[in-house]
């Protein structure tokens, strides 16, 4: 090879390795500076995330206060679907939305033991309690448990209104029996498989005993003639406890895991957290945060 040749070789192999190194350096800056980068830059409303979850946190007007807060943060638009936890988490496992938002812990875990869900994330809380007439022809105001206050409805047979419909609420209430030794059935128990707002416009309507969480309760209490009842923060029984989930993209490839994963990371983010615990409707606070979710 004679040296000119040589010489060429040696500048073009130069080259290379500088196009080489330089490659290294902004893949290195890249993982460095790209990833720390905590708000995405995408313009609001161009992506969608799909979102199913309950009644109850939809008519409690606190996705209306969260979801423009999240999307001017990621650019998402989220489509919500409002249905019961049993109902979204069928929707989830037939790869219909992207991610749960919902209340009913057992059925959660089972949802993700089945792998349809991962990354479950637990953040809020509030509470289940008795409404119904203010009369209270079954005394249930002077009831010293949950679980008391279940038996005098039943001894007086009493109407009572139940969701119905799988949810997270109807489980819990379902759940209240059990632990009460009691079969609610006959005449005086009626499964209306309705939302929680629509069953309390029932109960309204017909002067019946319903199990509501508080966050609905307090969104259209002023505008019923319907009495809470039977109130218990402490009892844990009468703990309801939110999760959200991302649908598992190993099950559903299509499903938007990305936009998923955004949306558990802001929501139980502190800036997340401080827009729940600041939600208010007049000066009732709804959703409490669950404890360690911080």
């Amino acid at each position: 090879m004679n040296q000119k040749n040589m010489q060429r070789r040696t500048v073009c192999t130069a080259q290379k390795w500088n196009a080489y190194i330089l490659g290294i350096a902004l893949f290195s800056f890249t993982l460095v500076f790209g990833f720390a980068q905590e708000k995405p830059t995408v313009p609001a409303g161009t992506l969608k995330l799909r979102l199913a979850t309950t009644t109850s946190v939809e008519n409690s007007g606190l996705l209306s206060f969260l979801l423009p807060q999240f999307t001017a943060y990621s650019g998402y638009k989220v489509d919500v679907i409002a249905v019961g936890t049993g109902a979204a988490l069928n929707l989830a496992k037939n790869g219909d939305v992207d991610a749960v938002l919902v209340h009913a812990p057992d059925l959660e875990v089972t949802f993700c033991k089945e792998g349809y869900g991962i990354d479950r994330r637990t953040f809020m809380v509030n509470d289940f309690l008795i409404v119904g007439p203010r009369n209270d022809p079954a005394k249930v105001a002077q009831a010293t448990s949950i679980l008391e206050a279940f038996s005098r409805i039943a001894r007086e047979k009493a109407l009572f209104l139940s969701r119905g419909d799988n949810s997270g609420t109807h489980v819990k209430e379902l759940e209240i029996w059990k632990k009460a030794a009691l079969n609610p059935q006959g005449a005086w128990y009626k499964e209306v498989g309705q939302g929680m707002e629509a069953v309390l416009w029932m109960a309204d309507n017909l002067q019946a005993y319903t199990l509501t969480d508080s966050a609905t309760w307090a969104f259209i209490k002023q505008k019923t003639n319907l009495a809470a009842l039977y109130r218990n923060m402490s009892e844990p029984i009468l703990q309801n406890i939110y999760s959200v989930i991302a649908v598992n993209p190993a099950r559903h490839p299509h499903s938007n895991y990305t936009g998923a994963t955004l949306f558990i990371q802001w929501i139980c983010s502190p800036e997340g957290l401080k827009a729940i615990e600041s939600y208010r409707i007049g000066d009732e606070q709804l959703f409490f945060l669950y404890p360690g979710s911080r």
